[in-house]
């Protein structure tokens, strides 16, 4: 049942966010996941709100980053999109009875405690401070999942190398058809999404 392993990711799609989405992306495949993002397909005549609501309603764990609910300069407006979200999937487990009573939530943000000053409602629940470092986000969903969905999976280090071994071999398989560095850094999410699901199922555990 697709509800049961598919994991929603609600995440800046900034590229200063892709070191930490792409390793995140990764670890969700590697430990038998399907990811769920609202870039996963573009169709310009799809309301994206519509989009997320049926990605929230048909997965039972969803990643929420609230990174970016603080400006990172003087004028900048910070982001509402994540913690809106966040709300939706809240209210999904609240209110919709089975299955979505059973879904699980993780919540990261840059620093330990800064989100309780925009999101006090949130002050009493458990929040995984990734620092920034994509070793840490996805060591944090890595734990997650496995704790969650009592897993037995591999440790962080091992599963990293794994991710640090198929970008490599993404590179090298890019490279040879004819993409550039360029074209390589600026590659859609959901390109690298299938590249990921099909590795994995080439290496498997």
């Amino acid at each position: 049942m697709a509800f049961e392993t598919n994991v929603f990711i609600n995440c800046p799609f900034d590229n200063d966010y892709k070191s930490l989405l792409r390793p995140v992306v990764f670890c969700i495949y590697r430990l038998g996941f399907q990811p769920r993002i609202a870039s996963e397909r573009l169709d310009g005549n799809e309301p994206r709100i519509e989009k997320i609501i049926e990605l929230i309603e048909g997965s039972k764990y969803g990643i929420h980053d609230l990174s970016r609910i603080k400006a990172r300069k003087a004028g900048e407006l910070f982001r509402l999109n994540m913690p809106l979200e966040l709300g939706i999937d809240l209210g999904c487990k609240r209110f919709g009875g089975a299955p979505w009573s059973e879904k699980k939530c993780l919540i990261m943000e840059t620093e330990r405690y800064r989100y309780q000053a925009a999101l006090s409602d949130l002050s009493s629940s458990d929040i995984v401070a990734h620092g920034n470092q994509p070793l840490e986000a996805f060591t944090a969903v890595r734990d997650w999942l496995d704790q969650e969905a009592r897993l037995d999976a591999d440790g962080p280090a091992r599963l990293w190398d794994q991710f640090t071994d198929f970008m490599a071999d993404n590179d090298d398989s890019l490279v040879a058809r004819g993409f550039s560095r360029r074209d390589i850094d600026r590659l859609p999410i959901s390109t690298l999404m299938r590249s990921m699901e099909a590795w994995v199922a080439a290496h498997p555990l």
